[in-house]
């Protein structure tokens, strides 16, 4: 079994910034892509950034230029450095990943993390 597992979330004034992490655990034998979502209340989720196996990255057009993501591949862990947070970025994070256990490639998700941004 597999487990992903967010942290870093919070309340923090717009200008400000945070860092999530999320680490992955368990019978793990290689991970793929590893993106990071949020949703809004009331509104559908949004792919936020994405970076591949080899480090390529990606992000929704809301973030570029303030938000960066990473990974510590020796830790099963991607971050997301978030940076110049606007009241508009307020959601519940969430992180997921491609992880190749030894019978299955599948999606897995964290339980999510808050992220508030007061103006």
């Amino acid at each position: 079994q597999v487990q992903l597992v967010e942290s870093g979330g919070g309340l923090v004034q717009a200008g400000g910034s945070l860092r999530l992490s999320c680490a992955a655990s368990g019978s793990i034998t290689s991970i793929y892509d590893m993106d990071w979502y949020r949703q809004a209340p009331g509104k559908q989720r949004e792919l936020v950034a994405t970076i591949t196996s080899g480090g390529y990255t990606n992000y929704a057009d809301s973030v570029k230029g303030r938000f960066t993501i990473s990974r510590d591949n020796a830790k099963n862990t991607v971050y997301l450095q978030m940076n110049s947070l606007k009241p508009e970025d307020t959601a519940l994070y969430y992180c997921a990943a491609d992880v190749r256990t030894r019978s299955r490639t599948s999606r897995y998700w964290g339980p999510g993390t808050q992220v508030t941004v007061s103006s």
